[in-house]
């Protein structure tokens, strides 16, 4: 599935809209650029979930845990050296848990992840990089950068 939005409000609405196929067990793995709208994006999916509060990057934290109507757990892995840090944390009980887990920076940590993942490419729009994108979803798990 690919998903052209115009706007950040556009693809939080994507996002949101998405994240009512989602179901408990759930693994989404996000890819794109810095500042291509992967947090922005996993708010939208929170907010689709029924997360009330505030959704932020937990870049130092790695993992953000959320409830709503399934429990949320936000990774971010951008600053992993080595994906055996996530073994430490419970990583394994979070992919295999109740909840809808989403990973930024995925591909870090690719080794430590099941087979049947979502994968979430974002890609600013050549014509207006400033506020389009193009987002594909596939459900296979493999990353596609076409």
């Amino acid at each position: 599935m690919i998903i052209h939005t115009n706007s950040p409000e556009e693809t939080y609405a994507a996002a949101k809209s998405f994240a009512g196929r989602l179901k408990k067990g759930d693994v989404i793995c996000m890819y794109g650029d810095l500042g291509a709208g992967k947090t922005l994006f996993a708010q939208g999916i929170a907010e689709g979930l029924g997360v009330s509060e505030h959704v932020s990057s937990p870049t130092f934290t790695i993992v953000n845990e959320y409830e709503g109507r399934i429990p949320f757990y936000h990774f971010d892995v951008y600053r992993i050296a080595d994906p055996e840090e996530m073994l430490e944390i419970g990583f394994d009980e979070y992919l295999f848990g109740e909840g809808v887990c989403l990973i930024e920076w995925a591909e870090l940590v690719g080794e430590l992840l099941p087979e049947n993942c979502i994968s979430v490419t974002i890609t600013r729009s050549e014509n207006n990089p400033e506020a389009e994108r193009d987002i594909i979803i596939k459900a296979d798990g493999s990353e596609d950068t076409e």
